[in-house]
C-alpha cells in the first residue's frame, strides 16, 4: 500500500460553523483530491473511494485513520523542515472529515458534487521512453530473507540522461524494497549467467562496487523526477540491475516487477545517489548493535569536501527504529536542517524532495541521529521476548542509512522551485480548489499552475510582480511553448504526458511539473 485512505478538504471560509459538512459540498472534493489516486480499482489501496457509498461503507476506518493522524502517511516533522509534495492534512481538513462522519454523513445535493476522477491506469509514467520488466520470478522455499538481482539490457546505444524513474512492484505483498542500479563492467551479467534461475542472489549490493545507484522503491514511495536541466546519467550499453528484497514469507509467491524511465537528450547536469550517512563508514559510536531490553541512540557524520546541492533525502531503518534526524553544520556554525522523523514507521517510508534544493557549503559536516527501542514497549519489535539485534539486511536486523540525491553546486540552485504548494493542490473539478490552493501558497517564490492536470487551457503565474517569461519543455528537454507576459496557454495540441514549466522573473527561475491529459 502506498496510502491507506483519506486526506481531507478545505473548509469553505463562508461556511457556518454550525452547519454540518455534506458529501456533495465538502467531503467529495477532499476524497477526489487526496485519496482516490490510490483508492481506485487500479490503485495500490485495498478498496475504492470513488463515490458516496464507498465512503459510507468505509467510514469507520476513515474516522480512525484521520482521527489518529495515520493517513495520509506523512511521518516528516513539518516544523523542522517542510518538504515538497506534502501529504499531511491541515487541522481544518481533519475537522471537516470528522465532523461529516460524527454528524451522520449527510449526502447533500448530489448535483453539487464534483465529477469523480477516472483512472485508467495506476501508472504515473504511462508513456515511458524505456520500459523494463524482470523475468517472471517465483520465490523458492526460503528460510531467511532473499536478495535477488535481475539484469536487463536497455537497448540504448547512446548515452542518456534519466529524468524520471517509476518502479512498479509486480507483487507488493512480497517486495520489501527494490533498488535500481546500472553496471558497465559486465560483472553482473557474469553473475547472472552463472545462476541457472532468473537473476542471482546477492545481499548488501549487486555483487560489484562499480554499480551506480539510480533509485529506490520502498513502501509509500513515489516515482522519482528531477528538476529541469538535471538528469541521472545512463551510459551507452549499460545494464540495468534491480535488486529486490523478498522476505521469508514470500516463499512460493510470484513477482514481475517493472521499471519505467523518462529520458532527455538535452545537455544536463548529472545527479548522483548514495547513502552518504551510513552504518558502515560514517557511524561515530558503532557498531550498530542494540542489546535486548535496551534503547540506544547512534550517530553518523560526514565532512563535505565541495560546495554541494542536495535535492532529496531518504532515511532508512527497520522495526526497532523509533526516530531519524539529519542536519548539517557549516564552518561558520550555522545549522542546516534536513529532515526529522520523530515517529519512524517502517511500513511508510520513502525519499523526500526539498521544496528548494539545499546548498551545503564546502567544509560543512553532515550529521545523522537515530534511536532504537529493543524492549517490549515497542509494538513493532519482531522478537517476543526481545533478542539482541545486529546490523543486517533482514527485516529483523537493523540499519541506519540516509540516502542523498546530490550534485555539485551551481549558483542559483537554491532558487529552483520543486514544489510551490505548502499543501497538495486539489482535484481540478472542485470549484473551490483553485482559491484553496492559492490561499495555501507560500508568500515567496510561488508558482501557480491551474488546472493541473490540464487538457486545453492552462494558467501559469507567480505571486510576484514584474515581467516574466514562460517556457514549457517536454520530457526530451525540447522547448515546445514559449511566451512573455502571457499567463494563459492553449496546450490542446501537445501530446499527453509530463512537461516541465520554467518561469524566469526578476532573475529568479521557478520550475514545476505540468501534466497534459
Amino acid at each position: 500500500m502506498k496510502k491507506f485512505l483519506i486526506a481531507a478538504l478545505f473548509v469553505i471560509a463562508t461556511q457556518s460553523k454550525a452547519q454540518a459538512p455534506t458529501w456533495s459540498d465538502d467531503v467529495a472534493c477532499i476524497v477526489y483530491s487526496h485519496c482516490t489516486s490510490c483508492h481506485n480499482a487500479n490503485g495500490s489501496a485495498p478498496f475504492s473511494l470513488l463515490d458516496f457509498s464507498d465512503a459510507i461503507n468505509h467510514s469507520t476506518a476513515i474516522h480512525y485513520q484521520v482521527n489518529n493522524k495515520l493517513m495520509p502517511p506523512w511521518p516528516v516533522d513539518n516544523s523542522y523542515r517542510k518538504m515538497a509534495h506534502e501529504r499531511s492534512l491541515s487541522e481544518n481538513e481533519r475537522t471537516t472529515i470528522l465532523a461529516w462522519i460524527n454528524n451522520g454523513m449527510a449526502k447533500g445535493n448530489i448535483a453539487n458534487a464534483p465529477t469523480p476522477p477516472v483512472y485508467s491506469s495506476n501508472l504515473v509514467i504511462p508513456n515511458p521512453d524505456l520500459k523494463l520488466k524482470i523475468p517472471t520470478y517465483t520465490v523458492p522455499g526460503i528460510t531467511q530473507d532473499l536478495y535477488r538481482c535481475f539484469v536487463m539490457s536497455t537497448g540504448q546505444s547512446i548515452q542518456r540522461f534519466i529524468t524520471g524513474i517509476e518502479i512498479i512492484p509486480g507483487n507488493k505483498n512480497i517486495v520489501h524494497h527494490a533498488q535500481v542500479f546500472y553496471d558497465t563492467t559486465g560483472a553482473t551479467s557474469i553473475l547472472d549467467a552463472n545462476d541457472p534461475n532468473p537473476g542471482y542472489t546477492s545481499a548488501g549490493g549487486v555483487g560489484t562496487n562499480d554499480a551506480v545507484l539510480l533509485g529506490t522503491w520502498v513502501p509509500g514511495a513515489s516515482p522519482i523526477f528531477v528538476p529541469a536541466g538535471m538528469g541521472k546519467r545512463l551510459p551507452p550499453t549499460a545494464k540495468i540491475i534491480v535488486q529486490i528484497h523478498y522476505p521469508e514469507y514470500a516463499s512460493g509467491q510470484t513477482d514481475s516487477t517493472k521499471i519505467n524511465f523518462l529520458f532527455t537528450s538535452a545537455s544536463v547536469r548529472n545527479i548522483s545517489d548514495a547513502a552518504i550517512l551510513n552504518h558502515s563508514t560514517s557511524m561515530t559510536d558503532g557498531p550498530l548493535f542494540i542489546p535486548k531490553n535496551t534503547t540506544k541512540t547512534f550517530h553518523e557524520k560526514f565532512f563535505v569536501p565541495v560546495n554541494a546541492t542536495i535535492l532529496s533525502i531518504g532515511p532508512h531503518g527497520h522495526l526497532l527504529c523509533q526516530s531519524l534526524k539529519a542536519y548539517a553544520i557549516t564552518l561558520a556554525g550555522d545549522t542546516i536542517k534536513l529532515v526529522n522523523i520523530p515517529h519512524w514507521n517502517f511500513h511508510w517510508q520513502g525519499s523526500y524532495d526539498f521544496q528548494h534544493p539545499i546548498k551545503i557549503p564546502f567544509g560543512a559536516t553532515l550529521y545523522g541521529e537515530a534511536t532504537y527501542d529493543n524492549t517490549t514497549n515497542n509494538p513493532e519489535n519482531p522478537n517476543d521476548p526481545p533478542k539482541d539485534v545486529n546490523l543486517g539486511e533482514a527485516t529483523t536486523d537493523e540499519m541506519m542509512l540516509f540516502y542523498f540525491s546530490y550534485l555539485t553546486y551551481k549558483a542559483g540552485d537554491e532558487n529552483i522551485v520543486v514544489d510551490t504548494f505548502a499543501h497538495q493542490p486539489h482535484y481540478i473539478n472542485c470549484t473551490s480548489s483553485y482559491n484553496a490552493a492559492v490561499n495555501n501558497l507560500s508568500a515567496n517564490n510561488s508558482l501557480i499552475i491551474y488546472p493541473n492536470p490540464a487538457n486545453t487551457l492552462v494558467s501559469i503565474q507567480t505571486l510576484k510582480q514584474g515581467p516574466l517569461e514562460i517556457l514549457i519543455y517536454n520530457h526530451l528537454g525540447q522547448l515546445v511553448l514559449q511566451n512573455k507576459n502571457v499567463n494563459t496557454f492553449d496546450i490542446s495540441l501537445l501530446a499527453n504526458g509530463i512537461y516541465c514549466v520554467s518561469i524566469i522573473q526578476n532573475n529568479i527561475i521557478y520550475n514545476s511539473k505540468l501534466i497534459k491529459e
